[in-house]
């Protein structure tokens, strides 16, 4: 089995940044199930001055796909829903407020 790593990076709305965490302080079991089933592990997610940084390891065989099977889980949708006004781009550069905020970082460097 292989496994895709992933950086990625956005900013948080200041005043939503309070909720940002604490929805995060506990994730819904359903959201952390579906992550997991879809193929996604070592997933963390780092906060700096209002910056956050996500990594995550993907050990499935089509990720794609499991994207979509993701996107279409209704907990999870709904999660989304919640966390995804309070997220700006990294830089200007994705739509605030939108799964694209999350921009992602090119690996360049690796070691086990």
């Amino acid at each position: 089995m292989s496994v895709r790593r992933f950086g990625m990076a956005c900013r948080l709305v200041p005043e939503l940044r309070e909720e940002y965490l604490r929805l995060h302080s506990a994730v819904w079991p359903g959201v952390a199930q579906t992550i997991t089933e879809c193929g996604i592990r070592n997933f963390s997610i780092f906060e700096r001055d209002g910056v956050l940084f996500g990594y995550y390891e993907y050990v499935g065989d089509d990720y794609e796909a499991d994207q979509r099977r993701m996107a279409d889980d209704p907990v999870t949708r709904e999660w989304w829903a919640r966390t995804d006004p309070c997220q700006l781009p990294f830089v200007d550069e994705g739509d605030a407020g939108s799964r694209a905020a999350w921009q992602e970082f090119t690996e360049v460097w690796h070691q086990d």
